[in-house]
């Protein structure tokens, strides 16, 4: 977990005005893909050692565990072999499909750049973030306690840059916004306006999935911290003057509730109601900025301001470039040079960024602020299909996988499936993929935080596809299954009785074997 715990601990590296290339967050993303890459090459060689090595170990016919090795039906396997076999064990041809689907569609689109240099950078920025680290962070997580691990640092880092962000505001030192430089941008800078609101965003989600864990299932203080987190990150999600940042977190907290149960949704609604009636009504929390930005939202088309313009033109523009190339589009990062042979003259020359330390500047509109739009302009149907199709699978698979945990079932398969499908860690996953799609709405990749959607699909790929398959540890807080559903688990409180895969093990005490009660005493029904 250290490489993907860097990835979020470089990100509040201060980033260089105009700074190109790549960042120091990036650079512990290739880490963090580079460790499971060689991890996987150390654990085949040991595999094939082992094969070619372990044929006479399959003579015996009994089964027994003497210490670092086990014998299980006449065959022995090494501890370090059954790590192996969980760490193989999440990449199943469907976990291939899934997060390979884009490669080649990215290859074809690649060789349509303007020159290859730039087909190279394009496809090996969108390997990273949609292939390479979220494959790397399904095959790193191991348990619900490691995805808790990397929702609480995606929170500390979000408390981090709302922090500094909140000292902006208070202080005038933020990035200019309306004459003023109030506006929350953290250690991003003005040049990347919602890198600290994604930041702070996606913290709140994974701390609001993390409050909603049901009792008993995670941590005892796990939900009264992460509640009081979610809302103290309300307030640098609200001074980033994040329109889009705001619709999508909206959604999401309330799909989030929805989930975890209407009962607890509705106390929370009215919570959170009463609480704005205080603070706006009582205390006249809220300035005319804030008003006059969330009242913006409803007037895209009335009285729109020149950002919604230019966003307006370039989405228009991105849809032309589309229906001339309708299959392969104009070619991998192809945007820029063709931006002006499509776009109408509402189209300003580029966005004003000053403040936050950094002097006045004309950032260039490089991009039509529209994920699906960007693709679909540079890699037409086919590259659409590939990422989109990638993107709908996980969103399917976990939504599925999150409603299997409100199946009721008795006794002791109840029990076993709660402590294999935590609810919180569903929440976390689901719940930021889905910020992520509805914010590809209003923009796309680019800038320092861009690396933090691979972290998001990382999280759904092992909710979706691999948290199934990988062993829990015993005695992790939500662990005590091993294998696919029905297959083998953990005795309770994180036994070390193990069966291979596909044969369970009793939640019982085992006993050697069944005894007669003597008959002067009254025969007793044992509970296992």
């Amino acid at each position: 977990m250290l490489p993907a715990l860097a990835v979020l601990a470089l990100l509040a590296y201060p980033a260089s005005p105009g700074a190109e290339g790549a960042t120091p967050a990036d650079a512990a993303s290739a880490v963090l893909v580079l460790t499971v890459a060689l991890r996987l090459l150390r654990e085949g060689r040991d595999s094939g050692g082992r094969g070619e090595s372990g044929a006479g170990g399959e003579r015996g016919g009994s089964t027994g565990e003497t210490g670092g090795s086990r014998e299980t039906g006449g065959s022995r396997e090494t501890g370090g072999a059954r790590g192996a076999t969980r760490f193989r064990a999440a990449l199943t041809p469907r976990a291939a499909l899934v997060l390979g689907a884009p490669v080649l569609a990215l290859a074809l689109a690649a060789l349509g750049a303007a020159d290859a240099a730039t087909g190279i950078a394009g496809l090996g920025r969108y390997l990273q973030i949609f292939v390479l680290v979220p494959a790397a962070l399904l095959l790193s997580l191991r348990d619900a306690r490691d995805v808790r691990v990397l929702a609480w640092g995606l929170v500390a880092l979000a408390l981090a840059e709302g922090g500094v962000g909140v000292v902006q505001y208070l202080t005038g030192s933020g990035a200019s916004y309306m004459g003023e430089d109030v506006r929350a941008v953290g250690t991003f800078g003005p040049g990347d306006v919602m890198g600290m609101a994604t930041v702070v965003a996606y913290g709140l989600v994974a701390a609001s999935g993390l409050a909603l864990a049901r009792t008993g299932e995670a941590p005892r203080l796990q939900r009264p911290l992460a509640a009081l987190c979610a809302a103290a990150l309300l307030v640098p999600l609200a001074l980033s003057f994040s329109r889009g940042a705001w619709i999508a977190t909206a959604a999401v907290l309330g799909l989030q509730l929805l989930a975890a149960g209407p009962r607890r949704a509705l106390a929370v609604l009215a919570a959170a109601s009463a609480a704005a009636v205080v603070l706006v009504g009582g205390l006249g929390i809220g300035s005319a900025m804030l008003q006059e930005r969330l009242s913006s939202i409803t007037k895209v088309t009335d009285a729109p301001d020149q950002s919604v313009t230019d966003r307006y033109t370039l989405w228009a523009a991105a849809a032309d470039m589309w229906r001339e190339h309708p299959v392969t589009g104009v070619g991998l990062k192809n945007f820029p040079a063709h931006r002006d042979s499509h776009a109408s003259l509402a189209l300003s020359a580029g966005s004003d960024t000053a403040g936050a330390g950094q002097d006045f500047r004309v950032q260039p509109l490089l991009s039509p602020h529209n994920m699906y739009l960007l693709v679909l302009g540079e890699q037409g149907l086919i590259g659409l299909t590939a990422l989109a199709g990638s993107w709908a699978a996980l969103l399917v698979l976990g939504v599925r996988r999150l409603a299997g945990t409100h199946q009721r079932l008795a006794g002791t398969h109840q029990r076993r499936a709660r402590r294999r499908r935590p609810l919180d860690c569903g929440l976390v996953a689901c719940g930021l993929l889905v910020w992520q799609l509805v914010d590809f709405t209003y923009a796309d990749i680019g800038g320092p935080a861009t690396v933090m959607t691979a972290l998001a699909l990382g999280l759904a790929a092992w909710w979706g596809l691999g948290a199934r398959h990988g062993a829990e540890r015993p005695g992790a807080e939500g662990a005590g299954s091993y294998g696919a559903e029905g297959d083998g688990s953990y005795g309770a409180g994180g036994s070390a009785a193990y069966e291979a895969p596909g044969r369970p093990v009793p939640y019982a005490t085992p006993c050697s074997a069944p005894h007669r009660q003597p008959a002067s005493q009254p025969s007793e029904r044992r509970t296992p």
